[in-house]
């Protein structure tokens, strides 16, 4: 009786904690759905080594494309130009990978591995990921 009523207990708890994890996953899913895939964005603040690059971006809008909840198309848009790139995110969606044409300038410094220092809403701010580069990234939706 007691070899029942332990594998029920255990089982029981890895049920539960299984549905922890699948309820988290889908919050940050939704939020990252509803918050950040399809949205227009525009770089309200970058800053690198030599300071404040801003200006680099005015007139640029990013939206991130859905394959699905993981990575997609990024589209960069300019008045009539549009280029395309890619990006991805980890599972847990503290991580957002940017990879766009290094053939345009200003695309260099956004092109990299980012973490997410605030989800916020209109604005999302990113620092490197992985390194102390005093790098920061504020995108905000349009």
């Amino acid at each position: 009786m007691i070899k029942y009523i332990s594998l029920f207990l255990l089982g029981s708890f890895l049920f539960c904690t299984s549905c922890k994890k699948s309820i988290k996953q889908s919050v940050l899913e939704k939020y990252f759905n509803d918050n950040v895939i399809g949205k227009n964005c525009s770089v309200t603040l970058a800053k690198d080594s030599t300071g404040d690059i801003t200006s680099e971006y005015t007139g640029y809008t990013f939206v991130l494309l859905k394959t699905d909840y993981y990575h997609g198309p990024l589209k960069a848009t300019k008045g009539s130009n549009t280029y395309m790139g890619t990006w991805s995110s980890n599972d847990d969606y503290s991580k957002l990978v940017i990879a766009l044409p290094d053939s345009i300038p200003e695309f260099k410094f956004l092109s990299r591995n980012w973490r997410f220092t605030k989800k916020g809403n209109p604005t999302m701010e990113l620092a490197p990921w992985g390194t102390n580069e005093p790098f920061v990234l504020h995108m905000t939706k349009q």
